[in-house]
């Protein structure tokens, strides 16, 4: 049956106002930007669509004005219930000024959310987000104040004596989807994409709620044309096929226009490695990098952790364990940036929801996260600080079911300046802000949690390095050359327990030189 082929334009005239609209895509990676940008320009010149409750994952964007951004207009949107939104600051500015209702669930809750709605299940039952601000016995999820007036989306229940959380799921009325080629009967392929994303779930779930589904692609091709094995959304699901106009608004990612190694379409050679110079995230890095454990499959968070990749070139043993980027990627080398969620030379791309059901059940050795904040009891919150809403993303399906965490981040923030002379770390000048502190605005992690499961977490810092026990943290390692109360002490809000094996962070890391990690 041949599909149908508009412009963008056209595509944005038909979604109706006061609907369900979803989006798909990993930040800057495979997301319909010309879709997006044409809806914005219909509500500016009419003032339609209006009232839309937008439904995403990742929230899409570059951190200016692309992906989910387009939608940041009062009027245009009333309710957003997404995972991660800090690349799209313009729809979190709305968020944090009490403007929309706006609710934030873990990454891979709301990847499944979207295939239980494909299944008509009333919705996704899992133990992600227990003890965290999503719990309902916390915040539920809520992000401001209008939205703790409004529906609670996810409740607590038992089941054979266990809790769990029950997140309600909601129709999808409207979604536009990016793929690479569609043919004559919409079958849509996504061989030059990075990522799969939450795709195909998506559009099954607006299928079968009685939606639209509307896909952007770079050409239409010749009806069976396409391999089977590289279509990703049938077309029995597609209703509209839009070709892009200009082919800078079909980017691989916001920061790639196309690069074969992101979609393993051709095995690239990696540039001339540089090494980074020593400084505090590399000797966090260094420290974290201790902690590998061969034939390990690993996730590195965004941030400081990125740097462990680098380490482990460095130290020549990336073959010994497997990285894994939960947008849906095994192998191959993670990016960063508006790149993050694709590798370089990937050996697998799946899609994003399955990539979470392997994380949700246990199925990472090892995860390394950065963290933003700290209480004494060892909670971590990564998601909400007053008006900056990153959100929780992937951290809370990841954080809480990898057999070992490892948090990476500075000791203090905003101005910290440290030197490496003769082996031992000297603190130029102190940053302004404390991030272990008394009260967290959001639990993103929490450390009961891990402790009723025996999950054993770090913490690594470039000064000192926390172990979490159910008495709180206990301070095990320090820098050489670092004063325990004046440089530890007296920037925290209670002195942390002392181990009585406190040992001296290895000397190696503070030096360029290889650490013999094989």
């Amino acid at each position: 049956m041949a599909v149908k082929i508009i412009t963008a334009r056209e595509a944005a005239d038909l979604v109706p106002d006061h609907v369900n609209l979803a989006t798909s895509g990993f930040i800057g990676a495979s997301f319909p930007e010309e879709l997006a940008l044409a809806i914005e320009e219909r509500f500016m010149e009419t003032g339609s669509p209006k009232d839309l409750t937008l439904l995403f994952c990742a929230a899409q964007g570059d951190a200016k004005e692309k992906g989910l951004n387009h939608f940041a207009h009062e009027g245009l949107v009333s309710r957003a219930i997404g995972a991660h939104w800090g690349l799209a600051p313009k729809l979190g500015k709305m968020a944090a000024d009490n403007k929309i209702l706006a609710y934030d669930f873990p990454q891979g809750v709301t990847a499944h959310m979207f295939r239980d709605c494909a299944a008509h299940k009333p919705g996704t039952l899992t133990h992600v987000g227990l003890g965290t601000f999503v719990d309902p016995r916390l915040l539920g999820g809520k992000l401001n104040e209008r939205t703790r007036q409004a529906e609670d989306l996810v409740k607590l229940v038992k089941v054979d004596g266990k809790e769990y959380l029950f997140y309600k799921t909601h129709p999808v009325d409207f979604c536009i989807l990016s793929g690479t080629y569609a043919d004559e009967d919409g079958n849509i392929s996504m061989e030059r994409s990075g990522v799969k994303a939450e795709a195909l779930a998506v559009a099954q779930a607006c299928k079968n709620s009685g939606g639209t589904v509307v896909v952007q692609v770079e050409r239409v091709v010749k009806a069976g044309s396409l391999d089977p094995q590289k279509v990703e959304i049938p077309g029995i699901l597609v209703d509209a096929v839009v070709v892009v106009s200009d082919i800078k608004y079909h980017m691989q990612t916001f920061a790639t226009q196309y690069n074969p190694g992101f979609s393993g379409e051709h095995q690239m050679g990696l540039a001339e490695f540089i090494p980074a110079p020593l400084g505090n995230k590399k000797i966090i890095a260094r420290r974290a990098a201790m902690e590998l454990k061969p034939n390990s499959i690993v996730n590195l968070g965004i941030g400081i952790p990125e740097y462990i990749s680098s380490v482990a070139m460095e130290e020549g043993i990336t073959d010994l364990f497997t990285l894994t980027v939960e947008s849906g990627i095994t192998g191959g080398n993670p990016q960063s940036g508006l790149d993050f969620g694709v590798s370089l030379n990937p050996r697998c791309i799946m899609p994003q929801p399955s990539m979470f059901d392997f994380y949700q059940g246990g199925g990472l050795d090892q995860a390394f996260l950065g963290f933003a904040e700290a209480d004494p009891d060892g909670n971590v919150n990564v998601s909400k600080f007053g008006p900056k809403l990153p959100g929780c993303g992937g951290f809370i399906d990841i954080s809480q079911n990898a057999k070992q965490v490892i948090f990476c981040g500075t000791f203090t923030a905003k101005g910290l300046k440290t030197e490496v002379r003769d082996g031992k770390l000297h603190i130029v000048n102190e940053g302004s802000v404390n991030k272990f502190i008394e009260k967290l605005e959001h639990i993103t992690f929490s450390a009961k949690q891990a402790i009723k499961t025996n999950q054993p977490i770090l913490y690594i810092t470039e000064r000192a390095v926390f172990r979490l026990t159910k008495d709180g943290l206990v301070l095990c390692e320090i820098a050489p050359g670092i004063d325990l109360e004046k440089d530890i002490f007296a920037h925290m809000p209670m002195k942390p327990i002392l181990s009585p094996d406190l040992k001296e962070m290895d000397v190696r890391i503070f030096r360029e030189e290889k650490m013999g990690l094989k």
